[in-house]
C-alpha cells in the first residue's frame, strides 16, 4: 500500500508538471503555436503509461491510479474554465469550453481498459502490449496532427471522416504509429528486430484507418484499443511461429 500511494503521488506529480505545468509555461514565455501545445500535452498523457504500468504493485491499483486523475482533475478543470486565464493559458478548441475535460475521460479510460486487459486479463507477461499501443496512438496522432495542418493540402472526402482531415495527416499518422510501434516493441518488449518490424507494418496502417474515422476526440480512444486488438493476434502468431 505505501509503494501504491507513492506510485500515485509520482504518478499525479508528473501529470501537474510535465503533461499541464510545462506546456502552459512554454506556451507563455516563448509563444509556441497552440498546436504544439496540444500534442506536448498529448505526448505527455501518453507517456504516462509507462508510470501506470510500473509504478503499482497491481492492474486495479493502477486503474484506479488513472481513475484518480478524473476524479481530481475533472473538478479542477471545471473550476478553472471560470477563470479570465483559461483561454490564454489553456489550450480548448471548443466554444463552450470542456474539451480538456472530456479529453481527460476519454484518455484515463483507455489507460483503464488497457490495463485490464493487457494486464488484469492476460496477466502481467502481456502488459507491454498496453504501452506499445498507447505509444502507437500519442506519437501518431501528434504527427497527424502537425503535419496535417501545416502540409495538408488534400482533404479526404467522406460521410464519416471529419473535414479537417487530410491525406497527408493520415500518412503521417501512419508512418509515425510504424516508428514508434517499431521502436516500442524491441526497446521495450524486448522483441527482435524482424516480428517487431513486421507488426510495425502490419498494424500501423490500422492506427491511420481507425484514426481517420473517429470524430470528436474519440480517437483517444478508439486508437489504441483497435491498435491492441491487432497487436495481440500477431503476438500470438509469431510465437507460435517461434519468432
Amino acid at each position: 500500500m505505501i509503494n501504491d500511494f507513492t506510485g500515485a503521488v509520482i504518478l499525479l506529480a508528473y501529470y501537474l508538471l510535465a503533461v499541464a505545468l510545462l506546456p502552459i509555461l512554454l506556451k507563455y514565455w516563448f509563444e509556441i503555436p497552440t498546436e504544439y501545445i496540444r500534442k506536448m500535452h498529448h505526448i505527455g498523457y501518453s507517456l504516462s503509461i509507462f508510470l501506470l504500468l510500473h509504478l503499482f504493485s497491481t492492474w486495479y491499483m493502477a486503474v484506479g491510479a488513472a481513475f484518480l486523475l478524473v476524479v481530481l482533475g475533472y473538478p479542477a478543470l471545471l473550476l478553472v474554465e471560470k477563470a479570465p486565464f483559461y483561454k490564454k493559458l489553456f489550450v480548448d478548441r471548443t466554444k463552450g469550453k470542456g474539451e480538456l475535460r472530456k479529453q481527460l475521460i476519454y484518455v484515463q479510460l483507455s489507460f483503464a481498459l488497457l490495463i485490464f486487459i493487457f494486464w488484469g486479463l492476460l496477466g502481467t507477461s502481456w502488459h507491454y502490449i498496453a504501452a506499445v499501443a498507447v505509444m502507437a496512438w500519442g506519437f501518431g496522432d501528434a504527427a497527424a496532427a502537425l503535419v496535417g495542418k501545416a502540409f495538408g493540402r488534400r482533404k479526404v472526402v467522406h460521410r464519416y471522416v471529419e473535414r479537417a482531415k487530410t491525406i497527408e495527416g493520415t500518412a503521417a499518422m501512419i508512418a509515425a504509429a510504424c516508428l514508434a510501434l517499431f521502436l516500442t516493441l524491441v526497446f521495450y518488449a524486448g522483441m527482435s528486430w524482424l516480428p517487431s518490424l513486421l507488426i510495425a507494418l502490419l498494424a500501423a496502417p490500422v492506427c491511420g484507418i481507425v484514426e481517420l474515422f473517429s470524430k470528436k476526440g474519440l480517437d483517444t480512444l478508439t486508437v489504441p484499443l483497435g491498435t491492441s486488438f491487432v497487436i495481440l493476434p500477431l503476438v500470438y502468431l509469431f510465437i507460435f511461429l517461434g519468432w
